[in-house]
């Protein structure tokens, strides 16, 4: 796999092209799991690793890769299946995202695959590992299977969830109550993570899946006569949904005379290789890198405060 991502930086002309880049693996098995290549760093053959005592069970060990010392997850124990075994022979795959960096153990890396969003479909109800899943997708007619990431992450190295003392007084409750925010994220944990933080402010909230269920809503609002500016403060997106991601819900909403004024965050957990100039391109008002809720709280805060002058 050496060199598979040396072409990172070229994949920002997927932005607004509701496409992604999957790097495939397996676990124990015959099953092929998924992660978005924006997520990855580094891919290579698992290092020694150096036990953590009273650690989660899930990390196997800390490796010193480039001057760095990062915890690695047996990604198969993470999501309730065997732990890996032999791991000298096995690979690890250095993440970055909501603002860390971590490698998951792997039996075997496959390669890249690029993809419309489109074909990229909520789980199915009933899968035995379904809590652990964001998306599924065929690919040369097999299942693939998208790891909830950011839910593995929660359970291992749990993060605040609440706003810090001092960010919300009774006026600012006070005027958040007026307003409405549309939160829209396929990951579980994150939307109650959003939810909690944006109610904890005072704000009322919409929680919705994905970008077309999203877009879908907003029109059924225009459809009955609302003036959607007024009724939502913001929109909070997450970018990587199933069948419509982000980038494409920003550009659908600004190409759309009675939309076009919506703000638009977009909170994500690209945070190592996301820059400002992505967030030009498809019009989105501001990026805030998960999960911090006193940022996004603050963010919030400021928005409906210019909003009501």
């Amino acid at each position: 796999m050496a060199g598979v991502l040396d072409t990172i930086n070229q994949r920002t002309q997927l932005v607004g092209e509701n496409r992604l880049e999957l790097l495939l693996f397996r676990l124990n098995g015959k099953q092929i799991y998924g992660i978005n290549v924006f997520k990855v760093k580094e891919v290579l053959q698992c290092p020694k690793l150096t036990m953590l005592p009273h650690s989660s069970p899930v990390v196997r060990g800390v490796a010193h890769i480039r001057g760095g010392t990062i915890p690695i997850l047996d990604l198969g124990l993470a999501t309730g299946a065997s732990p890996m075994e032999n791991i000298s022979q096995c690979f690890v795959i250095i993440t970055e995202y909501n603002r860390r960096i971590q490698g998951f153990l792997v039996r075997g890396v496959e390669r890249i695959v690029n993809m419309n969003w489109a074909d990229i479909q909520p789980p199915p109800k009933g899968l035995s590992n379904d809590n652990y899943l964001t998306a599924v997708c065929q690919v040369d007619k097999e299942m693939v299977e998208i790891i909830d990431v950011e839910q593995i992450l929660s359970e291992v190295a749990p993060t605040r969830q609440d706003i810090s003392d001092g960010i919300v007084n009774a006026g600012i409750t006070e005027n958040a109550q007026k307003h409405h925010i549309l939160i829209v994220d396929d990951s579980s944990v994150a939307r109650k993570q959003i939810k909690r933080c944006m109610e904890q402010v005072g704000f009322a909230t919409t929680v919705l899946c994905d970008g077309r269920e999203a877009l879908d809503y907003l029109n059924a609002m225009v459809a009955e006569g609302k003036d959607v500016t007024q009724e939502l403060a913001m929109v909070i997106s997450d970018i990587e949904m199933p069948e419509m991601d982000g980038y494409t819900l920003t550009t659908s909403i600004r190409n759309d005379s009675r939309l076009q004024d919506l703000f638009i965050l977009l909170h994500t957990s690209l945070s190592g290789v996301f820059n400002e100039s992505m967030v030009k391109k498809v019009g989105a008002d501001g990026f805030l890198a998960k999960f911090q809720p006193d940022e996004l709280a603050r963010l919030a805060i400021e928005t409906v405060q210019i909003q009501s002058e």
